[in-house]
């Protein structure tokens, strides 16, 4: 039985059709999906989700693929969440969790936004997608897109990490590298689909990979015996995953899941592009363009994101914040964390490390407070975070 009904638009109310390819609200809103929540409800309980295999697709219900054979999957979610408690005392959060999405396929949260969204574009009659990345989307979607049978278009900054190129090599993508930023990127895709018959799977975009990525927030309340943690740091970039967290706490209180309060979301960015940060300390409602983006945590590197209202409001709502960190600042942080906990962050995922120790040194989290960390993805991708110690020596 499938419970999507239709797509609303956040911030002008419109309704849309689910039943076919759409990208924007006609007021240029992200669009946003809606269930049949009483109805999911009526149909299925915690104790039956705990039952299903350990994947992100045991929240199928509340996932918008109606039909199972469209599902396109190498195994995705169900991501380990881990003490910390090391490098948790060494800053005075003796509760804290890391949300470990490494393990994912392609090695990052991407997984979960191309998973569900390649699903829906296959079962809506896509045949070819496009899009721009900062490196790791375009890993996950050119991977997802080549298993469900789609051509996909990827346009990616050169700087962006080789092995991401590599990925969508391996995959069979029509690769496109851009001398510039991702916004670059994104002007280049707009080009190739307005040419094309293609269907443009940019961040927010489309609809779908909010949808993936929200369960990360239905594992985090699930695994720990559906309670929110008092704190969830997530390295904001498009911030999907933010915006998607804050859906799936609403969608879990209206279902009667989440026992208890919800998080404090807060969104990390860098001191070298946090349009973000810039805008909820000003109490603005959208986000100005950041000049002469860069940072080493290139997977937030999004100067103008699409989603700025959705994430200003979920940390508004949430009773969240948002804080931006140096490149020097989280390097430290996730060499610490490495030698305290064994576990090497992305950089993005460090960065959230340095908002966590500078948020509790200011007193916003408290000592008893359970804080989770989203690293997004792999280390091993960003080989450059770690060089040999100065007394290496080859024997």
């Amino acid at each position: 039985m499938a419970f999507l009904t239709h797509l609303t638009c956040p911030l002008c109310g419109r309704f849309e059709s689910a039943d076919r390819l759409v990208n924007l609200c006609l007021c240029g809103s992200p669009l946003l999906v809606d269930y049949d929540l009483d109805a999911v409800r009526r149909a299925v309980g915690r104790e039956t989700i705990e039952r299903r295999p350990a994947d992100l697709w045991r929240y199928r219900e509340l996932l918008p693929v109606t039909d199972d054979k469209h599902i396109t999957t190498f195994g995705e979610g169900w991501t380990p969440l881990l003490p910390a408690p090391a490098y948790g005392a060494s800053i005075g959060v003796p509760r804290l969790l890391v949300k470990d999405e490494s393990p994912l396929p392609t090695g990052s949260f991407k997984a979960r936004g191309a998973a569900v969204g390649v699903s829906r574009a296959r079962e809506l009659g896509a045949r070819h997608i496009a899009m721009p990345t900062n490196g790791n989307a375009g890993s996950a979607w050119a991977a997802y897109a080549a298993r469900a049978g789609l051509r996909a278009t990827i346009a990616m900054p050169v700087d962006a990490p080789a092995i991401c190129r590599r990925e969508c090599a391996a995959a069979g993508a029509d690769l496109r590298l851009v001398d510039g930023l991702i916004t670059d990127a994104g002007r280049l895709i707009a080009e190739f689909v307005a040419g094309h018959h293609v269907f443009d799977v940019s961040t927010l975009k489309e609809p779908y990979r909010v949808e993936g990525k929200k369960t990360m927030g239905y594992e985090i309340v699930e695994q720990l015996g559906w309670q929110a943690p008092d704190v969830i740091l997530y390295p904001t970039g498009g911030g999907v995953g933010l915006i998607g967290i804050h859906k799936a706490v609403a969608e879990l209180r209206r279902l009667g899941w989440l026992d208890g309060p919800g998080p404090r979301l807060v969104a990390v960015q860098s001191t070298g592009c946090a349009p973000v940060v810039r805008a909820f300390a000003a109490g603005r409602e959208t986000a100005e363009p950041w000049p002469d983006a860069r940072t080493i945590a290139y997977g937030i590197t999004v100067p103008a994101p699409l989603g700025d209202r959705l994430i200003l409001r979920a940390l508004r709502e949430s009773g969240g914040t948002a804080v931006a960190v140096d490149d020097a600042e989280l390097l430290a942080d996730l060499r610490a964390f490495g030698a305290l906990e064994g576990l090497w962050l992305c950089p993005e995922g460090a960065a959230c490390l340095s908002a966590a120790r500078r948020l509790r040194a200011g007193g916003w989290i408290g000592p008893s407070d359970r804080v989770v960390v989203l690293n997004t993805g792999a280390g091993l991708k960003y080989p450059d975070t770690v060089e040999f110690p100065n007394n290496w020596c080859a024997r």
